[in-house]
């Protein structure tokens, strides 16, 4: 029964530095997801510590992936040595995954205040040209939101841009998108988006720190589970040595 065990644990143990490599990439994943996003929401959102968690999966990932081929090395060799790093490496990484999850949920609770306190800036500075940044970003974002405004399409009564153009219309980007036609004109205001923007860029900033935290709370799931194993065929290796130790005097080189 105790060699069906280890056979067992270590079988499990190989499979899960497998799994272990396919999270280095979900996590590297993760966090690269979160940069690129950030990048297109950066106007709306000025608070760049919000990055921190994104930063620390990204670098859990890459040490994720040199546990796996420490454990697999180690697990193959029953080395007591690398087998005690291996899980002293889990250990760290599944450390680095409860801060990011405990960042996470610190800076889901700010998203909202930030975006409260960003975006009437950001549309305050649109001038309608594609050389401007904070203009092909606020385009950007009612396009993919399918959203016009800060609360809906009037807001931009009130931003200088409007007030400059002196033609009563709103960016084309509040246009539906399968209109023909459309000039973002406010005598035919059906044709716009008519949600704000607002609540679909925090909604949307939310959602991307849950993946990320959804993303280390499962690993470090997987990552308990290494640990177990290991410890069980770390004990094992022990046993054999001692019992070589009183039996031969001698141990497995």
């Amino acid at each position: 029964m105790g060699n069906c065990g280890i056979v067992a644990s270590k079988t499990a143990l190989v499979f899960l530095n497998l799994i272990f490599w396919a999270a280095a990439g979900v996590l590297c994943y993760a966090g690269g997801y979160v940069f690129v996003t950030y990048d297109d929401y950066d106007h709306f959102f000025q608070d760049v510590y919000t990055l921190v968690p994104a930063a620390v999966v990204l670098g859990a990932g890459a040490l994720l992936f040199i546990t796996g081929l420490v454990g697999c090395y180690s697990t193959v060799r029953e080395s007591p040595c690398g087998l005690a790093s291996f899980v002293f490496i889990l250990l760290l990484v599944l450390m680095i995954e409860v801060a990011v999850v405990v960042l996470g949920y610190v800076y889901i609770a700010k998203v909202e205040e930030n975006v409260n306190s960003s975006i009437q800036a950001a549309y305050n500075e649109y001038n309608g040209t594609n050389s401007d940044a904070p203009s092909r970003a606020i385009d950007y974002v009612q396009r993919q939101l399918r959203c016009c405004g800060i609360n809906n399409y009037s807001d931009w009564t009130n931003t200088p841009w409007f007030e400059g153009s002196k033609n009563n219309s709103v960016p084309i980007s509040c246009c539906k998108p399968d209109l023909s036609v459309c000039t973002g004109s406010l005598t035919r205001p059906e044709d716009l988006f008519q949600e704000g923007c607002e609540a679909l860029v925090v909604r949307k900033l939310k959602e991307i720190m849950m993946y990320v935290i959804w993303a280390a709370l499962t690993f470090a799931a997987i990552q308990m589970l290494g640990m177990l194993c290991a410890c069980v065929v770390l004990c094992h290796r022990r046993q054999e040595t001692v019992y070589d130790l009183l039996t031969t005097g001698e141990t497995y080189a």
